[in-house]
């Protein structure tokens, strides 16, 4: 599916649904094939930037008779500003996005702070959002910014957790383990709008 007919006709003209579970860089494309086998009333929706990675797995979702998630390719930052409406999506996954390491790239980082704002735009009050990433700076870079995030609650104590949120294993994440890398989680909760002055208790529930 190309990112111009999501955005022109609406998610419920193209996926059948108002709210998706999005996948921001699926990669090999393991995770979400398992999650829509898993939850077959769910609707899920993956981006990935590489287009021969989208053909690759559009053909195993295919094979697989999967009805319930659709791929696109596009970057992000296009879907997340000019494809998605608001408060559209349930939960978001970013699983290990590129760490961009060298210090001049930086800025190419997919989380920041404007990427993070439309996040909270698109997703649903009470939505999760699950990032995760197995280099250590990176990891310090993520807090930095979702602590400024206002719009999110960490579902944890400390800055990430050690363990893998409730998903399937990616072929990098086992990859990177086998190594012996030390792997952070985040999760997050998208905050509930704050009511409107004025609005009735009863309206603003």
């Amino acid at each position: 599916m190309e990112a111009e007919e999501l955005r022109n006709r609406g998610l419920r003209a193209c996926l059948k649904a108002d709210s998706v579970v999005l996948e921001i860089g699926f990669g090999r494309a393991e995770a979400p094939i398992e999650m829509a086998r898993a939850f077959p009333d769910r609707v899920f929706l993956g981006v990935e930037v590489s287009r021969k990675r989208v053909h690759r797995a559009g053909r195993r979702v295919a094979r697989a008779g999967i009805q319930n998630l659709r791929l696109i390719h596009a970057t992000a930052e296009y879907l997340l500003e000019r494809v998605l409406p608001d408060d559209c999506v349930s939960e978001c996954w970013i699983n290990f996005p590129d760490p961009w390491p060298k210090k001049r790239h930086h800025r190419r980082r997919l989380i920041r702070p404007d990427v993070v704002g439309q996040l909270a735009r698109v997703l649903e009050p009470e939505a999760l959002l699950h990032v995760s990433t197995d280099h250590p700076d990176y990891a310090e870079w993520i807090a930095e910014v979702m602590a400024t995030a206002f719009d999110f609650v960490s579902l944890h104590d400390g800055r990430w957790a050690s363990t893998r949120p409730a998903r399937p294993e990616t072929a990098y994440e086992a990859e990177f383990l086998a190594e012996g890398r030390t792997i952070a989680y985040f999760d997050y909760r998208r905050k509930k709008a704050a009511p409107l002055p004025g609005t009735p208790p009863e309206a603003a529930r």
